[in-house]
């Protein structure tokens, strides 16, 4: 089993949802959050003031998923998220040890 965890613009959410729903998936986490790569960051105006802002906006995406199914999320996110441009994001895939369901206390690729 894989954790993808996917960081994107949050624009691209809504596209990235319906190409995981296509795919079959039916959990996802979602969460804001900010954070910088190679774009730094940039600087804006407010009220005549320049300011930098550090940290970007951005949105992180967690699917747990059996090893069978990982490259066509991958996928999924990859082709849904790309704009070409820098700040895209990042995909990154962990191994899962181990599962539960809380609810029915089923395991592993059961409780995916």
């Amino acid at each position: 089993m894989k954790l993808i965890t996917a960081i994107i613009k949050p624009f691209k959410l809504d596209d990235v949802r319906e190409a995981l729903s296509e795919a079959g998936i039916q959990g996802v986490t979602v969460t804001e959050v900010k954070g910088f790569g190679r774009q730094r960051g940039h600087t804006e105006l407010y009220r005549g003031a320049e300011y930098v802002v550090d940290f970007l906006p951005k949105t992180k995406i967690e699917v747990a998923v059996d090893d069978a199914r990982a490259e066509a999320v991958i996928e999924a996110i990859t082709t849904a998220s790309r704009t070409g441009k820098i700040g895209d994001g990042k995909i990154f895939v962990t191994e899962l040890a181990q599962v539960i369901r809380i609810r029915t206390g089923e395991t592993d690729s059961n409780a995916i």
